[in-house]
């Protein structure tokens, strides 16, 4: 069943307007992203040719939160909730889809963290790629539908992207309509799948947002907030990762 092409139906625009019991949630907003480093002429320099300048933390020890990270964004997530509360078919397509809504808020959280944390969003993305390919392969797809679903993945992750980075700085319509585009494929009809959704990206922005940066940045340790859960716009205590003297 994980052979089938990645497809988006091509079905008659939802009427967003049915998002107006969303409206309570709006107030849950990301954080205001931190000030940027100041770096000098030489470090802009060779960064615009693909190399990196001097970073807060070892390149190493970011790689590998980076790492631990992704693997939050797939180990400590219940799919079996995401494809029954929200009636996704179990596929590598639909595992992909809330794998990278996951991905997407880790990215939106390290951004925040200047440029440690923009180097450590290129390695999260790399992991969670061959990541992709080593389960395709697994699952025994051949080479040449292996290339045309991580093309066609390629293209909807970066759709993805744009659209729930609009929707998180936008109203709850917004993140509601490109929940709907990407994580629903167009196949959503039931308004309280979406607002089910929205209040969970709401949610678990809210409860990131409270991570130490510094601690994410040494650890890349996420614990992620249920899908249902009571009281869902209260802010749980964080618990403070921890590592030793080497960031391990």
């Amino acid at each position: 069943m994980y052979r089938r092409p990645l497809q988006c139906a091509v079905r008659t625009a939802f009427n967003v307007t049915t998002t107006r019991a969303y409206g309570k949630l709006s107030s849950v907003k990301e954080t205001p992203q931190h000030t940027e480093e100041e770096v000098g002429a030489f470090t802009k320099l060779i960064e615009a040719m693909g190399f990196t300048g001097p970073l807060k933390y070892n390149k190493w020890k970011i790689k590998i939160a980076a790492l631990r990270m992704y693997t939050c964004c797939v180990e400590r997530i219940n799919y079996d909730d995401f494809f029954e509360k929200c009636s996704l078919p179990d596929t590598l397509n639909s595992w992909f889809l809330v794998a990278q809504l996951h991905v997407w808020m880790c990215l939106v959280r390290m951004r925040q963290e200047g440029r440690a944390g923009k180097y450590m969003c290129r390695y999260i993305v790399h992991s969670m790629w061959e990541d992709v390919e080593q389960r395709s392969k697994i699952l025994g797809i051949d080479a040449i539908h292996r290339k045309e679903a991580m093309k066609a993945m390629t293209e909807t992750f970066y759709a993805a992207i744009f659209g729930y980075d609009e929707g998180i700085l936008s109203d709850d319509c917004v993140l509601a309509a490109a929940l709907w585009r990407n994580l629903f494929n167009r196949e959503c009809e039931d308004p309280r799948q979406l607002e089910l959704m929205v209040e969970y990206v709401r949610k678990q922005m809210q409860y990131i947002d409270a991570l130490d940066g510094e601690d994410l940045l040494l650890t890349g340790e996420v614990k992620w907030r249920p899908l249902v859960e009571e009281n869902a716009q209260s802010i749980l205590k964080v618990a403070m990762p921890t590592y030793n003297d080497t960031g391990l």
